[in-house]
């Protein structure tokens, strides 16, 4: 048996005078069991930190796949008002020839007069 420790465990405390095998064995494994116990909090700590991590990152999914609907209903909105402008502005059109051939059509008849 050697006296080094693995790493994360602590060093056996050196054999006092009289001190039967089973005395250093009991330190050791309340040694190896404290680390394990720390070992133990650190892993849950992580643990607890990648569940939240993956509720916030559905909350994100989620929260992009409510976005990327209302940007759709948007840019159909968008289509429907341009289709709508388009079919206004040829109507303007029309009307702004109509009342010109009018005015010079009246022009024509006052000036025959």
């Amino acid at each position: 048996m050697t006296d080094r420790s693995p790493p994360g465990f602590a060093a056996p405390e050196p054999q006092a005078p009289g001190a039967s095998e089973i005395e250093l064995a009991t330190r050791r494994l309340a040694a190896a069991l404290d680390a394990l116990e720390t070992a133990v909090e650190r892993r849950n700590e992580a643990d607890r930190a990648e569940e939240e991590l993956a509720a916030r990152i559905q909350e994100l999914g989620a929260d992009r796949s409510r976005l990327a609907n209302e940007l759709d209903g948007t840019l159909v909105r968008t289509r429907a008002l341009e289709r709508t402008n388009r079919e206004i502005a040829g109507r303007l059109d029309v009307a702004i020839d109509t009342i010109r051939s009018v005015l010079e059509t009246a022009d024509e008849r006052g000036a025959e007069r």
